[in-house]
């Protein structure tokens, strides 16, 4: 029996786009899809949702039984894994950082972008913080410290002031040196 027969109601190109919808999401997101489709069209069968779509068996049961219990499993990658930004270990500090490079901001002159320009370096950032208080154990290192700038939205740039338009090459007439342009056709003068 082909996989056409099985699922009468659905032809092979459904089943396929049905497999690539899978594969463009990840995670909870995936299962939860997938489970759904499960239910629809192989009555709650992950063996037949296994034969019919690819999909592999036990992240098909796992998306039913997250869709049963209404809890949601997370791997030990995404729930343990990785360093939290330093924004979020010392949300105090990095909130007064934002408000130290508030102060020293500046927009682009010509608006072009939202990134506020700063003349505050990322060492004198830190020499500022431990002033107000803040521990080394609590502060990056100068390095990071720039980084975290950067997400902030700031960039490090001397200060810049708007460059004057360049003037027209037009010849403005109240100069000495205005000559008016003479029309082509010649004037002849009565001979007196």
């Amino acid at each position: 029996m082909s996989r056409v027969e099985d699922l009468p109601h659905l032809s092979e190109s459904q089943i396929e786009d049905l497999r690539l919808a899978a594969t463009h999401l990840t995670g909870a997101k995936r299962r939860a899809f997938q489970a759904e489709m499960t239910l629809k069209y192989c009555k709650g069968s992950a063996r037949q949702a296994e034969s019919q779509f690819g999909w592999s068996r036990r992240t098909v049961t796992m998306g039913l039984g997250e869709k049963r219990t209404g809890v949601i499993c997370q791997g030990a990658q995404s729930a343990f894994g990785g360093n939290k930004r330093w924004e979020e270990r010392e949300p105090a500090a990095a909130a007064a950082l934002k408000q130290l490079a508030e102060s020293h901001a500046q927009q682009e002159p010509s608006f072009t972008s939202s990134i506020a320009f700063t003349r505050l370096t990322s060492a004198e950032a830190l020499c500022q913080l431990k002033a107000q208080g803040y521990s080394d154990e609590q502060l990056p290192v100068a390095s990071t410290m720039a980084v975290v700038l950067n997400r902030l939205g700031y960039r490090l740039r001397k200060v810049v002031k708007v460059k004057p338009k360049k003037k027209s090459l037009r010849p403005i007439q109240s100069l000495k040196t205005f000559t008016p342009k003479t029309s082509k056709l010649k004037r002849t003068q009565p001979n007196g």
